[in-house]
């Protein structure tokens, strides 16, 4: 139960830091926000421990870099698919 509500705040911190450092206007629910967030940091850790920088003593700076651009990633994907013409 722990887990699911860690991936969720993160999901959620993660998916709105890569909506801020997006361009332009993304209209996303906070919903999708939070799963495209998890989504990013679902990618990003497992980057990073291909990179071998999974573990870090102190604040994993690097895997954050990784979730937030693999989110942003997510975010532009799903925008192109669902955008209405």
């Amino acid at each position: 139960m722990g887990e699911l509500i860690g991936m969720i705040i993160f999901g959620a911190v993660i998916g709105a830091l890569a909506r801020l450092f997006m361009k332009g206007d993304q209209n996303l629910s906070v919903l999708w926000t939070i799963v495209l967030g998890a989504v990013g940091a679902f990618i990003g850790g497992w980057v990073s421990g291909l990179l071998g920088v999974a573990e870090t003593p102190g604040i994993d700076w690097i895997r954050w870099i990784l979730s937030i651009i693999a989110a942003m990633g997510a975010i532009t994907v799903f925008l192109a698919v669902t955008r209405r013409k």
